[in-house]
């Protein structure tokens, strides 16, 4: 979540030896025995009645020369206290780097007449985009180097990348801060000429079948809610809105259908949605409603031989599939292609020529379901392991029967299939060379905790084999738990440095995310949202008990809304832990959920509830970390923010860190982290990235007393 302009007084930064100064006077000098302590400016707020103190809501304020010198104070601190590690740590980058094939390039996929794909270069941080024609063996055309775009600056990251149905102009946008904000370009890739077509705050973009006009969303520039949806012919000064969303709780997205035909805008909220369509050679046509929006219905559509698919949970908690015709698509006219399954999710429509592929989530593991369209028969894509992450690939040709799909597991490598949906045979395009590894020494589990409630939780883990369960290995537990967001056990070769030293690794698959469907996402939202954070708990009483580790060797981890997480945790048992690590962590959830100017808050009302209403405040004041800190003897923990962060502010993390520090009764390590040139993602380039990553894992490992 969230930034916003804050309070401007200008507070002193009084640090560890006792003495208020200015930066000027050397705010920002520290040593590794003694944190920053930042100055407590009380300022207190009362809603339905309650008052609360915030001593350091002053942290707010980015452009108070103050605060940048508390953060870089802070950071500093950070950097000396691990410092006796930095050989360490630079072990493990140089293992994870050893763990790439950094001269590589992507499985190529056909879009058009083309086959694109992208290559990395050694000691290069960003991927070079590139395409053929026709064949495989066909010269290359360079269409985009990142490294290039990233010359000068500290952050690079593409968002959209849109070729025109005829090849010959590429749409694309570019974020250069980490704020998530992106720049539309357009260039003639017949010329290689970047054209003077240039938005700014730009979302999803599509092109329309004549080749020369781009659709696109743009967001507010204050809460960055997607809130215009414009129609833009490439060469032209302006663009033309076409449809403004007032509703402040939905956001517009713009799509294409698999078979290229229509132009698709949502609005969307986190429980309900509403679609309009555009005929994809028609342009200049108005966008025409689907169905209208309503509360708790969620839909999405595709189109096929003059119907409409559409997924929607209207009587089917878990989703089902109907066709209706594109004239008359309204729910009168609805015919049911598949049934509703209560222990199945229905994530996805994808409609080819002859088959409609379904991705869906079933006992906490993906499933791709093919239907023949003429005879409905079914059948589902076999997968070999018993525990795995399969998902729908990048298929841009709608006239086939070969559906890409990509593939792995908590042991085997990222790979690329291609799957005969007549003959049900499967090809290996591509599987990600992974050096200086072998998958036969490691092994991976499914195993369940038991909450208060009496619910299963699954939890994924892998370790090297010869581990021991006799609760003397090391364990990091991974969770989020929120917005219904699934989290596959995927492969890692980062984590490889953790599971070579013996360290297990388990992901809580908890309520709140959308393993186990609908349902299980509803038991953690909302009025519910506390189970998320018991269901962790449990897993990790789970696997003490389970002698897979010790609560003196377990230490957590969680970004974002898993922050969130995180921070509730340690507020409820401090003692499960040993440390935990906090990556751009929602830990000042009151605060940010009653500022309906912050970016996400209005839309995230139904995520977490409204807090000016009052039954929503007194459960939200539960939970919300930053409100929770107690004096009582807190684990060590790693907290990361990012500077440039649009959707969870650096100051939730800054702000945790002095409360918590301000707090504890037994002085654990607790650093803060800034990182002053990204935003909620951390480091752009691949290099980068795993610096961050060494940090992350060499805390982890001194926490669990290993040394090297």
């Amino acid at each position: 979540m969230r930034p916003i302009s804050a309070a401007s007084a200008m507070f002193l930064v009084c640090m560890s030896t006792n003495a208020c100064r200015t930066p000027e006077a050397g705010a920002g000098a520290t040593t590794t025995s003694q944190p920053p302590v930042a100055e407590k400016a009380p300022l207190t707020t009362t809603v339905h009645g309650y008052s609360r103190v915030d001593d350091y809501f002053w942290l707010r304020d980015k452009n108070n020369p103050k605060v940048t010198a508390y953060l870089r104070a802070e950071d500093a601190y950070a950097d000396a206290v691990m410092k006796s590690t930095t050989a360490f740590q630079d072990t493990v980058f140089k293992e994870m780097v050893g763990h790439i094939k950094e001269d590589d390039d992507t499985a190529p996929y056909r879009h058009g007449d083309y086959f694109y794909f992208t290559r990395t270069v050694k000691g290069k941080q960003y991927p070079i985009y590139i395409r053929k024609k026709g064949t495989l063996t066909a010269p290359e055309e360079v269409l985009l180097d990142l490294n290039e775009l990233a010359k000068g600056l500290s952050f690079m990251a593409l968002g959209a990348f849109a070729p025109s149905d005829d090849g010959r102009l590429l749409a694309y946008s570019t974020d250069s801060t980490g704020y998530r904000q992106y720049t539309l370009h357009v260039k003639d890739l017949s010329t290689g000429a970047v054209l003077d077509d240039r938005v700014e705050r730009v979302g999803r973009i599509e092109w329309a079948a004549d080749n020369r006009t781009l659709f696109f969303t743009t967001e507010d520039a204050v809460t960055k809610r997607s809130d215009k949806f414009f129609r833009h012919v490439v060469g032209s000064t302006a663009s033309d809105l076409v449809y403004e969303e007032k509703d402040e709780q939905f956001d517009l997205s713009v799509w294409r259908t698999n078979d290229r035909s229509m132009i698709l805008l949502y609005s969307a909220a986190r429980t309900s949605t509403e679609a309009r369509y555009l005929p994809a050679h028609k342009p200049t046509a108005p966008p025409t409603l689907i169905v209208a929006r309503a509360p708790d219905h969620e839909y999405d559509v595709e189109h096929h031989d003059g119907l409409f698919y559409i997924r929607t949970n209207k009587g089917a908690k878990n989703f089902r599939v109907v066709t209706a015709p594109v004239a008359r698509p309204s729910e009168a006219n609805w015919t049911e292609l598949v049934a509703h399954r209560p222990d199945v999710k229905i994530e996805g429509i994808n409609p080819f020529a002859r088959h409609l592929v379904l991705s869906a989530w079933e006992n906490g593991l993906q499933q791709l379901e093919v239907i023949d369209v003429k005879t409905r028969e079914r059948h589902r894509v076999p997968f070999a392991e018993p525990v795995y992450a399969a998902s729908y690939g990048q298929n841009y040709v709608f006239e086939t029967a070969t559906l890409r799909y990509n593939y792995q597991s908590l042991t085997s490598p990222p790979a690329v299939y291609d799957y005969d949906m007549t003959s049900r045979r499967a090809v290996l395009v591509k599987e990600t060379a992974v050096p200086a590894f072998d998958r036969s020494n490691y092994a991976s589990e499914r195993v369940f905790a038991t909450a208060a409630d009496g619910t299963r939780i699954p939890i994924s883990v892998v370790y090297r084999n010869g581990m021991k369960r006799d609760g003397t290995s090391p364990l990091l537990l991974y969770g989020y738990g929120s917005y219904g967001i699934s989290v596959p056990p995927t492969f890692s070769s980062a984590r490889l440095p953790l599971l070579d030293r013996g360290v297990v690794y388990a992901i809580a698959h908890i309520r709140g995310g959308g393993e186990l469907g609908e349902p299980w996402r509803d038991a953690g939202r909302m009025m519910n949202k506390m189970t998320t954070f018991t269901d962790f708990i449990a897993s990790a009483e789970h696997l003490v008990a389970q002698k897979y580790t010790s609560s003196g060797r377990l230490v957590a981890q969680g970004g974002s809304a898993g922050g969130m997480l995180l921070g509730a945790v340690v507020n409820m048992r401090p003692d499960l832990f040993k440390a935990a690590i906090l990556q751009v962590p929602f830990v000042d959830v009151l605060n940010s959920m009653l500022d309906a100017s912050l970016p996400l808050t209005t839309s995230e009302y139904t995520e977490w509830g409204n807090p000016n209403e009052k039954a929503a405040y007194d459960y939200i004041a539960r939970y919300s970390p930053y409100d929770n800190v107690k004096p009582q003897q807190y684990p060590a923990m790693l907290v990361r923010v990012s500077i440039n962060d649009s959707q969870v502010p650096y100051w939730e993390g800054a702000k945790f860190v002095a409360r918590l520090r301000a707090a504890q009764t037994q002085k654990s390590p607790i650093l803060l982290k800034v990182n002053f040139g990204a935003g909620h993602g951390g480091a752009s380039g691949r290099y980068d990235a795993l610096h961050e990553v060494a940090l992350n894992w060499v805390f982890a490992f001194w926490q669990m007393g290993i040394e090297q």
